[in-house]
């Protein structure tokens, strides 16, 4: 009985790192067919118990398979032949600090990229800003790709919040799972061009804290639980 305890786990864990693979493998080709990403730009990750799995560096998400994910461990280590994307860090402090998280989603959109490289935060102009975490979407200061400084600043805009716009470089988007990650990245670069939108017409009216604090009181109880 005890064997047959140890086999059930044993397939458990299996079939759970298969989902993961190719989870992690159609959402990074996701980003390409809804325009967060294009050729190799951008990254996808999933916690794992010892880790996380992240696409691997220089290689087109649209083409990505299973085994090339990379398996990267809490201090840094990339096993297999393949290197980890160069933004690891970025996953492996948001995982760190971030219990709740188990998905991340790092994309070089038009509309983020545009605004981000105007510095600005994403103000409260549209309630579904909230999606976010907060009452704004910050953009993080800027620092080289790949260095740990750019994942430092990352992880003060991203306190409070599940998203943030990186200065002069694009998005990062963080949830529950995979799914969460993605609809989250997608819904940042939609607020990105609706607020690029109203800001060529005019000056947007911004919703106030009180009414923002309400959007997020019913954010909490919004959709579908256990779905």
């Amino acid at each position: 009985m005890r064997n047959q305890a140890i086999g059930r786990h044993g397939l458990a864990l299996i079939k759970q790192r298969h989902e993961q693979l190719s989870g992690t493998v159609n959402v990074s080709r996701q980003t390409v067919s809804h325009g967060l990403n294009q050729g190799s730009s951008g990254n996808v990750s999933v916690r794992l118990r010892e880790g996380f799995l992240i696409t691997p560096s220089g290689l087109p998400n649209d083409t990505l398979e299973p085994a090339q994910m990379v398996c990267v461990d809490m201090e840094g280590q990339a096993s297999g032949s393949l290197k980890p994307s160069s933004e690891w860090r970025i996953h492996r402090d948001i995982y760190r600090a971030r219990p709740e998280i188990h998905a991340v989603v790092h994309a070089h959109s038009p509309h983020a990229v545009s605004l981000s490289c105007l510095r600005r935060d994403i103000p409260p102009f549209h309630y579904m800003v909230a999606a976010a975490g907060g009452k704004d979407i910050r953009c993080a200061g800027y620092a080289a790709f790949g260095t740990q400084a750019l994942s430092d600043l990352i992880l003060a805009a991203l306190q409070d919040r599940r998203a943030c716009l990186m200065a002069n470089h694009g998005l990062v988007a963080a949830g529950a799972n995979l799914v969460a990650a993605l609809a989250l990245a997608v819904e940042v670069e939609e607020l990105c061009a609706q607020y690029w939108r109203a800001k060529l017409v005019g000056e947007p009216v911004l919703l106030s804290d009180a009414e923002m604090d309400e959007v997020l009181e019913r954010f909490k109880d919004y959709g579908q639980r256990g779905a």
